[in-house]
């Protein structure tokens, strides 16, 4: 097993070897930039670290890493375009740099890209890694629609926010964990283990973004703090703050959540004040770490050593304590 920030170091060595100074110009070199803008490559990590838990050369796994990369970033060149996001890690978005129809064009690229990554492999393997893939990709697009739906929805439960965000953003974490398990060619009970620990992980790693979105340290957490508050998202917090809330705070926080304002700064900190007064705050921490524990005792299961089992536990531990 590696350092994590090894597995980081050789998949970006892969990602430079991969060549997309192709023709058309406009539709590759969008992708190329969105690739090439950093981010925490938490995914294709995951899949390495997977191979090399289940006892086979990590860098197996490198083609299936990158196709988990580049369907992550076609997501976020899609849902960029939806919200109308003018910045992504920093810089100006594809379909801002370039135009919509550029952003759309090259986003399907990257699907189909994304899908010929797994022609490195071998038949049986190809078919497993495909048809978890597709299964994935699908339920990300029905979790990306829960979330627009949402946007006009006063109704929105708890299950349902959970379920959205298992669509949205865990089912890829989980995937992308369980694609090194395929690679390497464990059992279907290691397998599919494995899948529920990223499952798990992914939701709290979901829920502490919404955290920190909200009440995070703005010198730290590398975007605007409260987006989710301007955009009147209904995240676990504000439903837990609903659920909390005294009659006079819920017709606040509702009707603060029915307006978009020109000067959001007094609209964030009304926002967080009931957040935190109400207990929702405190909450949404205890789901987090809820979400992390079930992942842990799911580990336990797995046919692995406990050096292994204390690498994995670690790596939770420190995205559950994340500040960025």
């Amino acid at each position: 097993m590696l350092p994590i920030n090894e597995y980081q170091e050789q998949f970006l060595l892969y990602l430079e070897s991969q060549n997309f100074d192709k023709e058309p110009k406009n539709l590759y070199q969008p992708i190329d930039y969105i690739v090439q803008l950093g981010g925490k490559r938490l995914r294709p990590i995951l899949t390495l670290m997977t191979a090399d838990i289940f006892d086979v050369d990590y860098k197996l796994a490198l083609p299936a890493a990158m196709a988990v990369e580049v369907f992550h970033n076609f997501s976020l060149v899609h849902d960029d375009i939806m919200d109308d996001a003018p910045l992504r890690r920093g810089k100006v978005t594809v379909h801002e740099k370039w135009n919509i129809n550029t952003g759309i064009l090259s986003g399907d690229a990257m699907l189909i890209l994304a899908y010929q990554y797994f022609e490195n492999y071998q038949p049986k393997t190809f078919r497993k890694l495909a048809k978890l893939f597709s299964k994935t990709a699908l339920e990300v697009c029905e979790g990306q629609q829960y979330d627009v739906d949402f946007e006009t929805r006063i109704d929105v439960t708890i299950s349902e926010y959970l379920k959205m965000i298992e669509y949205k953003t865990a089912v890829l974490v989980a995937a992308a964990m369980k694609m090194g398990a395929i690679i390497a060619q464990t059992s279907k009970e290691n397998s599919k283990l494995i899948y529920d620990f990223g499952l798990n992980l992914g939701l709290a790693f979901q829920l502490q973004d919404d955290y920190l979105d909200a009440l995070g340290d703005p010198n730290t957490f590398g975007k605007q703090v409260g987006g989710d508050i301007i955009e009147n998202k209904k995240t676990y917090l504000y439903l837990k703050a609903i659920e909390f809330s005294k009659t006079d705070e819920k017709e606040l926080l509702t009707q603060l959540f029915s307006v978009q304002l020109e000067d959001n700064e007094d609209k964030i900190n009304a926002v967080k004040e009931i957040f935190n007064s109400t207990g929702a705050s405190t909450a949404t921490q205890k789901a987090i770490e809820d979400f992390t524990f079930k992942a842990f005792e799911t580990l336990e299961k797995i046919d692995i050593s406990k050096d292994k089992k204390a690498i994995l536990k670690d790596f939770g531990e420190n995205l559950m304590n994340r500040n960025v």
